[in-house]
Formats: structure tokens, sequence, C-alpha cells
């Protein structure tokens, strides 16, 4: 069995995604158990290699429903790098051929506003919504850890840092802190340091996934979260290992994401389970 597929990505937070417009696509995924096929072609060794598998499926209620798995196979409610690429690929194959559009997710319908040149989408903002976001604590080794507690639709938590932690130093703490008790269904776990008033640098352990390159939804987490500490203006800057996303949070804390949306390579996968 063949399947056809889009590889893209938003800032190195890279998918593969396959577009179930196709009639024949669409009845041949039917017949697979998506889990263990985002877990196959998110295998960067023996797949295509990818943070996880998207699904672009028509929607009753929007333009386009976007479903999503992280690459343990566990289905995810929301992802602001992967619905900028899914908006970016709508208009650019002609399934949606307007400037702005509704994409249907599990975390509800989220609109796009796409910045369009030469027929190439260049830049997409995203309406994410309203943020929940409360202070916490989390016991770790005897310690007592303060962080912010923020759902954009799903969870995520929030660490103010002075010193980023390096690369080993985010896997452990990352690996604990996601499947901690305190923590019913997992959580993204965000590392902050805020560098002045317009712009911080973000590491993000994500859930399902380990450390990603960005997560769209995490960085407006961490601008919730720092503006709700007061560290920050409502517009500002999130520097990612992948490059930057950009975050402004109106006076009724609507939340805008807006960064770029990347094709790398289109082809077939073979599936032979």
């Amino acid at each position: 069995m063949q399947i056809p597929f889009i590889k893209m990505h938003g800032l190195g937070n890279d998918y593969v995604y396959i577009d179930c417009f196709q009639a024949e696509t669409s009845l041949m995924l039917g017949k697979i158990e998506l889990p263990t096929l985002a877990r196959s072609m998110s295998d960067r060794h023996l797949g295509i290699g990818s943070d996880g598998l998207v699904l672009i499926v028509p929607s009753m209620e929007a333009n386009a429903r976007m479903r999503m798995f992280n690459a343990d196979g566990s289905e995810a409610q929301m992802c602001g790098n992967a619905i900028r690429c899914v908006g970016k690929y709508l208009y650019e194959s002609g399934l949606c051929r307007k400037p702005e559009m509704t994409i249907e997710t599990l975390s509800g319908n989220k609109k796009l506003a796409l910045q369009v040149k030469d027929g190439v989408v260049e830049q997409v903002t995203v309406e994410m919504g309203q943020a929940q976001v409360r202070h916490d604590e989390l016991g770790l080794d005897a310690h007592s850890l303060e962080f912010m507690r923020v759902n954009m639709g799903n969870p995520h938590a929030v660490f103010f840092c002075d010193q980023m932690p390096d690369t080993d130093e985010i896997a452990i703490m990352g690996k604990r802190i996601e499947k901690h008790p305190h923590f019913a269904e997992g959580t993204n776990v965000e590392f902050v340091c805020v560098e002045n008033r317009r712009e911080m640098e973000m590491r993000v352990w994500e859930r399902g996934t380990g450390e990603t390159m960005a997560c769209g939804t995490g960085a407006c987490a961490s601008a919730v979260a720092a503006v709700e500490q007061g560290k920050t203006e409502r517009e500002v800057t999130i520097h990612l290992l992948g490059g930057d996303l950009f975050i402004r949070i109106d006076e009724q804390k609507n939340v805008y994401l807006t960064g770029t949306a990347t094709e790398v390579f289109r082809g077939t996968y073979n599936w032979e389970k």
C-alpha cells in the first residue's frame, strides 16, 4: 500500500502530512491503525522522520479539519506550528484559495490569516483563542518547583529560568515532568529565559515526542505566563532552536501566533504492516 505524503515544518517542528481530501487516500487510511502509522512514519531511522503525523481532513464546519498524532502515536489536541503548515498546503494546493480560513481541531476551530506573495504563503497568523493560566507548584525530589500552568487547548507547564538548561538537563527534567502524577494527562514542558520586555528564549519538551525545535502552543503559553507575571509586554518575540515566533495578546487575552511554514518534499510511503 503506497500512501502519498507531504513533509512540512514550522521552524523545524516537522510533521508528515497526508491529504485526506483525496478519496483514495482517505479509503486507504480507513484500513490502517493510525497510531501505529504515526509511529512508523515518524521514526527517524526506519521511517520518514518527523515529530508526528498530521491528517488534513474535510470538515462539516470549517475549511478543513486537522488530526494530529505525536511520534509515540498519541493523538494531540492542537499544534500551532502544524496548523500553519495546514493553512499553507490548503492555499497552495488550491483546496482553499482564501487568505483567511478556519481549521477544525480537537481544541476548537482556529482562524488563520495568510500572508501571501506571488501565490506563495510566507507567514501565517493563527488566532489561538484565550488561555487559562494559574500559578502552581510541583514536588520533585523533596523540592517544590514553582511554575505557571497554562492551557492553550493542550496542557503546558512553563518554568522561568535565569539561565537556560543544557540539552541533557532538558531531557532529564522534561521526561520527569511530562509524566509526573501531578499532570493527569501528561504535559508539555517549557523552559523560558526572559531577555527583555519584548524577547524571550524558550526550549520545549513536547508531550509524546521529546524536545523539538519549536512549539507554537508552547510559545503562546510562555508569552501568556510572562504577561501574567508582568515580565513582558503583550507583544513578544520568542527565540526557539528553529527560529522566531511572534506572539500578541490583546486586552481580552486572545492570543495570536505568527510564524513561517515550509514545505520540504513530497513522496509516497510504503505501508506493509
